[in-house]
């Protein structure tokens, strides 16, 4: 059992070739998700606008609610496919992870960190800082569920919602997503993993 998630790199939207998608993966604990991964997503609701590569080679998009900006209104739902791609071509990526061999939590500490901080917070806990193939698996597989933005490995801030609630993800479970924020803001608190033993 796994989850697939949709993957950009901080330097926006459709920046990956194939090879940097391939590393983008594997970087979030992760590997590049295949078709019938995608597939499996899309009929369990994923829902994402941005074409991503598959390992495959080809670049697709899984789309159940249809809308004019997603390959139209007309079409029905589905997994929208570009066919295969100049793997110099620049998209996003979709991943997948599956379970998790160790433990994701949000660290408890007294202040908020900056992103450097955060790091060393979680080595001083005898862990990690967290990567986004570890939220999205703790999130999907074993429903962790936390109202709190936190840094993680990539720079990236995000937060798992498995019970939508007012002010946290209202309308959806949700790993929810709030960029890449300048690393020296003391905003944030953070995700770390700690691998089983």
């Amino acid at each position: 059992l796994g989850v697939v998630f949709p993957y950009h790199p901080h330097l926006g939207r459709y920046n990956l070739n194939f090879h940097d998608a391939v590393q983008a993966c594997i970087g979030q604990n992760a590997a590049v998700a295949s078709f019938d991964q995608l597939l499996e997503a899309w009929k369990g609701g994923l829902d994402w606008c941005n074409a991503g590569w598959l390992n495959d080679g080809t670049v697709q998009y899984p789309i159940t609610k249809p809308r004019a900006p997603c390959g139209g209104s007309n079409n029905g739902p589905g997994v929208r496919n570009y066919g295969h791609r100049d793997k110099k071509s620049r998209y996003d990526v979709f991943c997948y992870t599956s379970a998790l061999e160790g433990q994701f939590y949000w660290l408890v500490q007294p202040d908020r960190l900056t992103f450097d901080e955060a790091v060393q917070a979680c080595i001083d806990d005898g862990a990690e800082i967290a990567k986004v193939g570890h939220m999205y698996a703790a999130w999907k597989l074993e429903g962790y569920d936390r109202c709190d933005a936190g840094w993680l490995a990539d720079g990236s801030v995000r937060y798992p919602i498995s019970r939508p609630r007012k002010n946290c993800s209202p309308t959806e479970a949700a790993v929810r997503f709030l960029g890449f924020p300048d690393k020296g803001q003391k905003s944030y608190g953070v995700y770390c993993y700690k691998a089983a033993k």
